[in-house]
């Protein structure tokens, strides 16, 4: 029976040296796991960081584009003359004008206060800080100014652009041609020998 208990006791310590490394094992594997979920963790928080920096930075392109689109809108587009009050007050006017597609055409600087807009001369003068241009005996703020001549100077510009002249009468000279059902090659076909009678 002592025999049997010596192997007992050598089998349970075997065994117990066994679960002891198992347990060593198992807590460095355990270590392990740990490490790397930290290292995930840390990888996943970087990701995101980083996902929102791409965001932020896109937000700030999107801002920057329509700062630059803000600015080219502002470009001067008029530059007064040194030294020229109501030149500077009407540079200041035309640069700052929200729709410049409505400025279709522009004052042209003769001397201080003589402008050509279009065809014609106009005198411009500053008083209480807005700019007025004289139309016959009175004068007019530039913004009734405007609205009320740059129709007729525009209608007086494509009247004498000699393209669109050209282009106009080839487009109705086509559109009759095409309703009267006419020809409209200058050269006029020759008539096929088969078809001309012969007298004998």
């Amino acid at each position: 029976m002592d025999q049997t208990n010596k192997a007992l006791k050598a089998d349970n310590d075997t065994l117990s040296a066994e679960i002891e490394n198992w347990r060593k094992e198992s807590l460095m594997a355990s270590d392990y796991i740990v490490s790397l979920e930290d290292k995930c963790y840390r990888a996943n928080k970087t990701s995101l960081d980083l996902l929102q920096r791409i965001r932020d930075l896109e937000l700030e392109v999107e801002t920057l584009k329509a700062y630059i689109i803000d600015l080219k809108a502002r470009i001067a587009v008029y530059i007064p003359v040194k030294g020229d009050d109501i030149d500077k007050k009407l540079a200041e006017y035309i640069n700052n004008y929200p729709d410049r597609q409505k400025l279709k055409i522009m004052f042209m600087r003769e001397t201080e206060g003589v402008y050509e807009f279009g065809s014609k001369r106009v005198y411009v003068k500053v008083a209480q800080g807005k700019i007025r241009i004289q139309v016959g005996g009175g004068y007019l703020s530039i913004d009734e100014f405007l609205d009320q001549y740059t129709p007729v100077e525009l209608e007086k510009l494509e009247r004498r652009d000699p393209l669109k002249r050209f282009c106009d009468k080839v487009a109705v000279q086509k559109t009759l041609a095409d309703k009267a059902g006419v020809e409209s090659a200058p050269v006029r076909k020759a008539q096929s020998p088969a078809k001309k009678s012969t007298k004998i």
